[in-house]
């Protein structure tokens, strides 16, 4: 159900900031020290996904400094809802998978389905090596075994939005990451 620009602005003047721009910042560079000293020697074909990783993956390609390609996917589970329903394909990578190392570049690890199904597909597709990175990952159970290779942030099991996640399609473009306020 969507909602008005006017609730979305009340759920982010109530929200818990629980990282800051700088903080963020900060992750962004370690994550990239890390792709760096694993990819770095690979060309490795980097694929967003859409439309959460857009912002997170743009920081972090411009902090790595060797040769890569970039294309992108959009698959989503939420839309614009707030609970995750049945794997939507809206686009798959344009340029060949075959044979290629692949960094998935996500905004949330949650639940692990969504990652999961994208890296049997990049599998599927003739991907050599897959990687995962995700700006954030929630503290939380899993009933898939999936976990992200490269983490920046950790957080709590509450619904969080910002730095290109949404909340009912808004609030992507906030520079932080917050949490909905469940008492607000």
């Amino acid at each position: 159900m969507p909602i008005t620009p006017e609730e979305a602005w009340r759920v982010f003047r109530q929200a818990d900031c629980l990282h800051t721009s700088a903080q963020i910042d900060v992750a962004l560079n370690d994550m990239a020290r890390e792709i760096t000293a694993k990819l770095g020697d690979k060309s490795p074909l980097v694929l967003c996904v859409m439309t959460g990783a857009l912002i997170p993956a743009a920081q972090l390609l411009l902090r790595l400094n060797f040769p890569l390609e970039i294309d992108y996917l959009h698959a989503t589970r939420y839309g614009n809802a707030t609970l995750g329903g049945q794997l939507q394909w809206i686009a798959r990578p344009r340029l060949s998978l075959n044979g290629r190392i692949i960094l998935l570049v996500d905004d949330i690890l949650d639940e692990g389905r969504t990652l999961a199904a994208i890296i049997e597909d990049c599998r599927a597709a003739g991907a050599s090596e897959i990687y995962t990175a995700t700006l954030v990952t929630k503290d939380r159970s899993r009933d898939t075994l999936q976990n992200s290779d490269f983490n920046g942030l950790t957080v709590p099991d509450r619904y969080v939005f910002g730095y290109g996640m949404d909340y009912k399609g808004y609030l992507r473009n906030i520079a932080g990451i917050y949490a909905v306020n469940e008492h607000g």
